[in-house]
């Protein structure tokens, strides 16, 4: 079983997009392990109804949080802790597309960041990027982290708005072995899933 963790720069950066792209092109299973806030509206429910084929499993959130802050935070509201060992990826015999809370350096818990998920899981991480004054830094230093622990790098995927000169630099500094492009759409519908899908085949 393979284990994509979609991991970004920042929050709001477009990871639950990016992660129905890949649950529709790579048929795959999606699981969310810690939603924060938007219960009503999950991550899970956007890549339920975004997505086109009937062979991908939405898999359950491990830990549902009614607030949306910090997941250490919002565990610590509701008087839980998020404790790793009790994190399990479902099993399945597809490719698990795997969504993080946030960048790879929000805390879960006191000690355990995001970036120690996808060590836990031995998954490879697909790394989300979007342009703003201080992406590259940002960009940087996730990349950082990730080669610090050893982790591998499927692709990097930069969403909406282009911005040459950034990607230039990012990727003169990386090599990836899958480089992916996200417009601004101005809806997203399972349409533009679907036809985002058929570009992402070879991740």
């Amino acid at each position: 079983m393979r284990k994509l963790f979609v991991t970004a720069i920042g929050t709001d950066v477009g990871k639950t997009v990016v992660a129905a792209i890949l649950t529709e092109a790579l048929r795959a299973d999606y699981w969310k392990p810690v939603q924060c806030g938007n219960v009503e509206a999950t991550d899970s429910d956007f890549v339920r109804s975004h997505i086109s084929n009937v062979t991908s499993r939405i898999h359950k959130e491990s830990y549902l949080f009614k607030e949306p802050v910090s997941p250490h935070l919002a565990a610590e509201l509701e008087g839980k802790q998020i404790v790793l060992v009790d994190l399990k990826v479902p099993e399945t015999q597809n490719t698990v597309i795997i969504e993080g809370a946030g960048g790879l350096l929000v805390p879960l818990n006191s000690k355990d960041f995001v970036v120690d998920l996808i060590s836990y899981f031995e998954a490879e991480a697909v790394l989300v990027v979007k342009h703003y004054l201080g992406s590259i830094n940002h960009t940087m230093l996730s990349i950082e982290a990730l080669n610090r622990r050893g982790i591998k790098i499927a692709g990097i995927i930069f969403n909406g708005d282009r911005n040459p000169a950034s990607e230039k630099i990012i990727l003169q500094h990386h090599s990836f072995d899958f480089t992916g492009y996200v417009r601004e759409e101005q809806e997203m519908s399972r349409e533009v899933i679907a036809a985002y899908a058929g570009q992402f085949l070879s991740l």
